[in-house]
């Protein structure tokens, strides 16, 4: 692989907390700070400039195992984070997070892992492959 290529393996974490980790270790490496655990801040790093590589420059993210993603960071983990957003309370939109968590009981919206998908897609400098 050439310099441009980030690996995520699935294996090496098993929830969000896992993941914002696993996201710091590949893209914050040789930088003293770290990313707080939030989509926004995963959002903001992909844009480059803060780790690994420059803001627009092209970057190959293979996302190895991620069928273990899909459940791992599926319904039970997005529901998870909702009804922590909610019984917290502030700063964050409770009647925005009960909303969703509804939608999640009913069978409608997305889980993180769809919603990390993309966010990682809305960068058009990064060419996300996801592989089993």
């Amino acid at each position: 692989m050439n310099n441009n290529t980030i690996t995520i393996n699935a294996a090496n974490f098993s929830d969000l907390a896992g993941f914002y980790e696993e996201m710091n270790r590949l893209f914050m490496k040789d930088v003293d700070w770290k990313i707080g655990h939030s989509l926004d801040a995963l959002n903001d790093i992909l844009y480059g400039g803060f780790g690994v590589y420059n803001p627009g420059e092209k970057v190959i993210v293979l996302w190895e195992n991620f069928s273990k993603s899909k459940k791992d960071l599926g319904l039970e983990e997005t529901m998870k984070l909702y009804k922590m957003k909610i019984d917290k309370g502030y700063p964050y939109n409770v009647n925005l997070f009960q909303e969703k968590l509804t939608e999640l009981k009913n069978g409608e919206g997305p889980v993180l892992c769809d919603i990390i998908v993309e966010i990682f897609r809305d960068h058009k400098n990064i060419d996300l492959r996801l592989t089993d």
